[in-house]
């Protein structure tokens, strides 16, 4: 009972908004038969024309014009009752004495009816292209605003408020899941949207017919909010799908007494929700693609960082037990110098493991985020003075020359990122320089930077290699080269620090035939800038880093 009550409930709202539409058109008749009638009598009256009921033919052109063709055909007969009352004898009868005006009647029935659809036809057509070129505008803003938008999601303002004035629409919304009532993600307007109620669900057909629209009734179910818009409005759902899985619905809204969206509109509505699914589902396959990559490369990485790692840990491990082990055992007998030389060793070995320890340590730190530099103003010269001093050990024989200028001035560095980055090269070099070897550091200032360099008489890098010297665990090939290779993440430390100062870092082919690495840094000699200005500015932005 409560269907049936339903359905005659649906049918009688179809019939009253079919009558709203027809008293346009039944008002444009009425105007025009009783304009033509006057013309007619104008005709055959003062002018004098026999014959007047070609007047009636104007009227017909201009309904069919103005309401297409059942208007225009229904003025016909208009015109052929309103001639015979009003124009023919005997005059306010439908009755006619004169078979040549039975004639005249008939022409002028089968006349206006072929003017009218031909009319009408034309009208329609031209309506129709219109309507499809507004369709096409309409779905091409849709997918161009997809395509530029950075997701669907930030799209769908702009989407939605599209739809809503080309479908004619009082609210368009997008729900997630396969029930439509999901997550909302997007809508035209502000405030709630209504979710109870009737609803008119888009039924798909195949091949080239149209779409059709149903009703549906769901369960009753009480509105989360109060509902968008007049209290008649009238819900209709497209589902949002792509292959067999359905991601959401688009839902609209308009007054329960206006018809269901014509077929452009039926159209646009199914074309925008095509292209929105393709648009989620792209987005799911990126973010799956992206999780797929991240974890391949997570797993590379801690392969990478395995493989550089593990020797350099073991060759200084197993150099400190073979030292401690014979300063242990009983049966040898040390003198004081050889006691020395194994405790240097010990002493050597353990240092290059801190190092190494603070440079992975300091790699973490620069991909997290966690560099937070004190910047003050340092004595460049100097620090290379205590990182020559405590590397002395580890250049040995090789040729170190300082080259900085007297006057060069103080950076606005962190001392302990500097005396890093300083340490982190000159190993650098030190493990492809050969022991007769030179290396030179040496100093410039351009008026806001301080620059300095490190350059060597190695082997040098190849020129595809120079670009990737900076990136994490690069290690350039090089033929015949051994196991003990270095574990690659020294200079990409080096960029990380460097540019957490706000410095730059470039590497190019030394003028010596080897490897330049050169260093930018800003000067801490500019006007109005001291020490306490450094730590301000360092403290207001700390300028997070990201390694490579």
């Amino acid at each position: 009972m409560d269907l049936q009550a339903g359905r005659l409930t649906m049918r009688r709202r179809d019939l009253a908004a079919r009558f709203e539409q027809a008293g346009p058109s039944l008002a444009v008749i009425g105007a025009g038969l009783a304009l033509g009638s006057l013309l007619a009598a104008a005709l055959e009256g003062p002018v004098g024309v026999p014959n007047g009921s070609a007047a009636y033919l104007l009227v017909v052109v201009g309904v069919a014009y103005l309401r297409g063709t059942r208007a225009a055909i229904l003025t016909a007969v208009g015109a052929f009752l309103a001639y015979d009352f009003l124009l023919i004898e005997p005059r306010y009868t439908l009755t006619v004495s004169d078979p040549d005006e039975w004639l005249n009647l008939i022409v002028l029935l089968v006349v206006g009816v072929v003017v009218g659809q031909l009319t009408g036809l034309q009208r329609a057509r031209a309506e129709d292209a219109a309507a499809r070129e507004r369709e096409a505008r309409a779905v091409f803003s849709v997918g161009r605003t997809l395509a530029n938008a950075s997701s669907v999601v930030e799209a769908l303002p702009a989407v939605l408020a599209s739809l809503c004035q080309d479908a004619a629409m009082e609210r368009v919304w997008i729900r997630t899941g396969e029930d439509g009532m999901g997550r909302l993600l997007g809508t035209s307007g502000p405030g709630a949207v209504p979710e109870s109620g009737t609803v008119r669900l888009l039924r798909r057909t195949p091949g080239d017919e149209p779409a059709e629209w149903t009703s549906i009734h769901g369960p009753d179910r009480q509105a989360r909010s109060v509902p968008h818009g007049s209290p008649g409005a009238q819900r209709f759902r497209v589902r949002i799908t792509v292959g067999e899985q359905e991601l959401g619905s688009l839902w609209a809204t308009r007054h329960r007494r206006q018809p269901d969206p014509t077929r452009p509109q039926t159209r646009l509505l199914a074309a925008a929700a095509d292209q929105i699914g393709a648009g989620l589902q792209r987005e799911r396959l990126r973010a799956a693609a992206l999780d797929a990559e991240v974890a391949r490369r997570s797993d590379a990485l801690k392969t990478a960082l395995l493989d550089s790692v593990s020797h350099d840990l073991r060759t200084p491990l197993a150099s400190i037990r073979v030292a401690a082990g014979s300063l242990m055992d009983p049966e040898i007998h040390w003198t004081s110098d050889e006691g020395l030389l194994a405790a240097t060793a010990i002493d050597r070995e353990a240092e290059r493991l801190g190092r190494l320890v603070t440079n992975l340590l300091d790699m973490s730190r620069i991909e997290s985020g966690d560099l937070r530099p004190q910047l003050r103003a340092v004595d460049l010269a100097e620090v290379v003075d205590q990182s020559l001093l405590r590397l002395r050990p580890l250049l040995g024989d090789r040729t170190v020359r300082q080259q900085l200028p007297d006057d060069l001035p103080a950076a606005l560095v962190d001392e302990v990122f500097i005396d890093q980055v300083i340490t982190n090269i000159l190993e650098n070099a030190a493990r492809y320089v050969p022991l007769t070897g030179r290396i030179v550091v040496g100093g410039s200032w351009d008026g806001s930077h301080v620059g300095l360099s490190v350059e060597d008489d190695g082997p040098g890098v190849p020129e595809p290699s120079l670009p990737r010297l900076f990136e994490k665990f690069y290690r350039v090939p090089r033929a015949g080269e051994g196991s003990r290779r270095g574990t690659g993440i020294g200079l990409a430390v080096v960029r990380g620090l460097v540019v957490a100062m706000g410095g730059s870092v470039v590497a190019e082919r030394a003028s010596m035939g080897g490897l330049r690495i050169a260093i930018q840094l800003p000067a801490a000699s500019l006007p109005g800038w001291d020490d306490g200005d450094a730590a301000a500015e360092a403290a207001a932005d700390p300028a997070p880093v990201t390694g490579s």
